[in-house]
């Protein structure tokens, strides 16, 4: 069977497990079972059929799991939605439309992957430009405590989510150019190679990129997503580990200077240390949602309370049970009501994903391809472990987005971008085989 039948053939169980979660959803509400699921499951079907059809004719050799694999999660993530809320659920598919219209219109612009080298610094100091404009005065906007928003009149966006995708393209082309010199020209102390200082400063200038969105837009998340990506790049690269543990540590060094210098990246530091301190547990800041997260989970157990079942709000009132539900915290409320076997169920269909953007970077013929394919699949799964991390409690809360789950318009646009990139990273590497 041709990779083109295997594609199609796997969206029709995204597309029934969309169909069983209305039902499911409908059942619940009002004891029914409407012929209403089926039809949201039929549309959705057709979508993804145009899109697939955009992918067999321009880009044929493609990977056929990555974009079933996307689908699923974006099924999944509209039915939780609209359990949570009908009018955001509305809105996120209205999202998911435009995001496969985005994807469609990267895969027919970047074919050749390869024309993204040309553009690296335009499409590096672009990507520095949209993290630094949430702080602009006027457009810039608060989002839970950092700076993440920006408000154009009716169009209000987060332009992290896109630059995630420009720094891992910069750099992969960036290290193609210079990983020879980063390996042969190191001096050895002891076990450690240490680089040449002047093929350092890119570690040195991704570090403090990264300290700075600490500090300036107070984006925790984002932090850890840009770095950790860089040297998971920098590893793939070079094949040294000593180039990782001087990254950490000077990660881990800049964490723990800020941390204890600045305020608010303190309180983060506390509430996460201790969420039940009494003089921490208030129903505005973060130790009240990872102390509300980690009840939500315990309640769900192994197999969970049931679809629909998770309190959201205190009864009889407009307070908030569960606070972003439907973003930071959606993790939370699959636990509680899928349990751990769901939880489990959805961190596969990641890891799958994962998998095979890492397996489209082995199988790549060209460097860049092979760096850009794994810095894509290392900024997703760690997109993934930040905020899995945060509502788990193994790492501080931040405002990070679920990929093709959570509610969020900027989060799906951009992923649908990075898949479309992969895909075509794909392509290109499975013809040459």
């Amino acid at each position: 069977m041709s990779a083109r039948n295997r594609e199609l053939l796997a969206l029709i169980p995204a597309s029934l497990l969309l169909t069983a979660g209305f039902a499911a959803v409908f059942v619940q509400r009002e004891d029914v079972l409407s012929n209403v699921s089926l039809t949201y499951g039929a549309i959705f079907l057709g979508l993804c059929l145009a899109a697939h059809l955009v992918i067999r004719f321009t880009l044929p050799d493609a990977d056929p799991y990555l974009f079933p694999l996307a689908a699923t999660l974006a099924c999944f993530g509209l039915v939780m939605i609209y359990r949570i809320d009908e009018t955001l659920a509305r809105e996120q598919a209205q999202w998911f439309v435009v995001g496969l219209v985005l994807f469609a219109a990267t895969i027919v612009a970047v074919r050749d992957i390869s024309v993204l080298e040309r553009y690296r610094y335009v499409i590096a100091t672009a990507s520095i430009a949209l993290l630094l404009l949430p702080r602009l005065p006027g457009i810039g906007q608060q989002v839970n405590g950092a700076y993440l928003g920006v408000k154009l009149g009716p169009i209000a966006f987060q332009p992290a989510e896109f630059a995630k995708i420009g720094i891992v393209v910069f750099l992969a082309s960036y290290l193609r150019d210079t990983r020879q010199l980063l390996v042969t020209a190191g001096r050895r102390i002891g076990p450690v190679v240490l680089p040449p200082l002047k093929h350092l400063g890119p570690l040195l200038v991704v570090w403090g990129l990264a300290m700075l969105l600490l500090v300036f837009i107070r984006d925790l998340g984002s932090s850890l997503m840009f770095f950790g990506a860089f040297l998971a790049l920098m590893y793939v690269a070079t094949n040294r580990l000593s180039f990782v543990a001087i990254g950490l540590g000077l990660f881990a060094l800049g964490g723990w200077f800020f941390a204890n210098t600045v305020g608010h990246v303190q309180s983060r530091i506390d509430s996460w240390r201790d969420p039940f301190d009494p003089e921490l547990y208030d129903r505005i800041g973060g130790s009240y949602q990872i102390a509300q997260s980690l009840f939500a989970q315990a309640d769900g157990g192994l197999f969970g309370q049931g679809f629909g079942q998770s309190i959201l709000q205190i009864p009889g009132t407009d307070s908030q049970l569960l606070p972003a539900a439907h973003t930071d915290l959606i993790y939370a409320v699959i636990v509680n009501e899928l349990g751990l076997v769901g939880a489990v169920g959805v961190l596969v269909v990641y890891l799958l994903f994962v998998e095979r953007a890492m397996k489209t970077s082995i199988i790549a013929s060209d460097s860049f391809s092979k760096l850009l394919a794994a810095g894509l699949g290392a900024v997703f799964a760690l997109q993934v472990f930040v905020i899995v991390g945060g509502v788990t409690k193994v790492i501080p809360l931040t405002g990070v987005t679920l990929p093709f789950i959570s509610y969020g318009g900027s989060s799906i646009l951009a992923n649908f971008v990075l898949l479309a990139l992969l895909l075509a990273v794909s392509d290109k590497a499975r013809r040459v085989l």
